[in-house]
């Protein structure tokens, strides 16, 4: 099986988001949880800190699951049941795990698929052979700088502070299950 080509920009399966706090991204999970059903598999990249469990707790109130969504990098895998009829969340933090899809065998993530919303923090390189189809959503911390308050830039003992809040966002859908679905309604 060949594996599709990545949507660019003009396609309907890829979008940018400037998120500008924790407030806003978990407002982007709370709204990107609205697109997802029972099997679909989402993938989540960004450094430590740049809002992936963040993103997944709006997920986990988008989707009406029960229990405080945490980051799972010491459990490996939760599971929220759902509080009504829809998916459970499966959260998943790979980070620890330095093996493929063979290491990811161990939680049963192929069984747990087609009845949940599985969400795999650092999955990159292991879990892209559960299905053909996924959400890539990869977070950028805005690198930049502005003068620290109250100095002149470049003035004598001014120094430079990060502009940690901002992030960039991209959500990209690959695969058919996605080809169909507007992204832009992120944006909203």
């Amino acid at each position: 099986m060949e594996a599709a080509a990545p949507p660019t920009p003009a396609d309907p399966a890829f979008v940018e988001i400037t998120v500008n706090s924790p407030e806003q991204m978990q407002e982007l999970g709370r709204r990107l949880a609205k697109l997802l059903r029972a099997g679909d598999l989402v993938m989540l990249s960004g450094e430590l800190g740049a809002g992936k469990t963040t993103l997944t707790r709006g997920l986990g109130e988008g989707l009406g699951v029960r229990g405080a969504v945490t980051s799972p990098t010491f459990v490996i895998a939760r599971v929220h049941p759902s509080l009504g009829d829809g998916p459970p969340l499966v959260h998943v933090d790979a980070y620890r795990l330095s093996g493929g899809l063979e290491e990811m065998e161990d939680l049963d993530l192929d069984v747990s698929l087609p009845d949940s919303v599985v969400v795999v923090e650092w999955g990159e390189g292991k879990v892209e052979e559960l299905s053909d189809a996924r959400l890539q959503v990869v977070i950028h911390r805005t690198v930049g700088t502005a003068p620290s308050p109250g100095a002149a830039p470049g003035a004598p003992g001014a120094h430079e502070v990060g502009a940690d809040g901002v992030r960039q966002v991209t959500v990209t859908g690959i695969g058919d299950r996605w080809a169909a679905v507007d992204l832009g309604v992120l944006t909203a």
